[in-house]
C-alpha cells in the first residue's frame, strides 16, 4: 500500500527511461488496485507488464469491496499475485482460499504469481519444506500440475520480508530446488520450465548473487521496487543471468 499518482508517474518514468526497449528479463509492476488503470495507460506500448496484488476468489456478484479477475483483465493486467504472505498472515487467507484465487485468475486469462513460504518459527522448527509443499500442493490438488505451465511460483521466506534479513543464496536455492522437485514428481517438463522467483528483501546489492543460483529464476521485489534506480539495478542483475 505505497504510492500516489505523482509518485507512480515518477517511478514509471524512471523505469521506462532506464530499461532497454526490449529487456532480456520479463518485468512487471503490481500497483494498488486504484492505480491499475492509470498505470496501464502509462505503460502502454512498453515492455513492462501489469499485475495486481490480489484478486477476489469469486468471479462476480455481491462482494462489496472486492475486485474480480475479469475486472483486472479488463484494465490491462497480465499477472496477479495470490497467497502473498501478508494476505495469509494479516487477512487470514488459508491454502484453500489461495487455491480458489489461483483458479479464478487463470479462468480469466491472468497468470497467477503463487506465493509460498514459511515463518521464522516454522523455519526454526525445521518445517520449511513441509510448509512450502503444503501450500503448493493445495493449489495442485484443485488446479492440477498442468496449471503451472501458465503460472509463476514465488518463494517468500516470511522472516526475510521487510526485516532487512535475507536468506543466503544457498538457502534460497535449497527451497527453490525443493519446489521444482515437488513439481517434477508430477511433471518433469513443467518443472523444468516453471519460473520460481525469490521474494525476501532482494536489493541491488544482493540480486546478482541470488539470481545466479540455478533454480532462482527472478525476484518478487518489495520495498526496493519503490526506487527506480534500485529496481533498475535489480533488473540488470536478472538480465545478467
Amino acid at each position: 500500500m505505497h504510492g500516489s499518482r505523482a509518485d507512480n508517474a515518477q517511478l514509471l518514468d524512471g523505469l521506462l527511461q532506464g530499461l532497454p526497449a526490449q529487456p532480456v528479463a520479463d518485468i512487471a509492476v503490481c500497483p494498488p488496485f486504484v492505480y491499475l488503470w492509470e498505470t496501464a495507460r502509462l505503460l502502454k506500448s512498453s515492455a513492462i507488464a501489469l499485475g495486481a496484488q490480489s484478486v477476489c476468489a469469486d468471479s462476480l456478484g455481491a462482494f462489496t469491496g472486492e475486485v474480480s479477475a475479469g475486472m483486472l483483465k479488463d484494465v490491462g493486467c497480465t499477472y496477479v499475485i495470490v497467497g502473498h504472505s501478508e494476505r495469509r498472515a494479516i487477512y487470514r487467507e488459508d491454502d484453500a482460499l489461495v487455491a480458489r484465487k489461483f483458479l479464478v485468475a487463470q479462468s480469466q486469462g491472468l497468470m497467477p504469481i503463487l506465493c509460498v513460504g514459511e515463518t521464522l518459527e516454522e523455519r526454526e522448527r525445521g518445517e520449511t519444506t513441509r510448509v512450502v509443499s503444503r501450500q503448493l500442493q493445495a493449489v495442485l490438488d484443485v488446479a492440477g500440475v498442468g496449471a503451472l505451465a501458465t503460472a509463476v511460483v514465488a518463494y517468500e521466506p516470511v522472516w526475510a520480508i521487510g526485516t532487512g534479513k535475507t536468506a543466503t543464496p544457498e538457502q534460497a536455492q535449497e527451497v527453490h530446488a525443493h519446489i521444482r522437485s515437488d513439481v517434477a514428481g508430477q511433471d518433469a517438463k513443467i518443472a523444468g520450465e516453471l519460473r520460481v522467483l525469490y521474494g525476501g528483501s532482494v536489493k541491488a546489492a544482493n540480486a546478482r548473487e541470488i539470481f545466479a543460483m540455478p533454480d532462482v529464476d527472478g525476484g518478487l521485489i518489495g520495498g526496493a521496487s519503490l526506487k527506480a534506480d534500485e529496481f533498475l539495478r535489480i533488473c540488470a542483475g536478472a538480465q545478467a543471468h
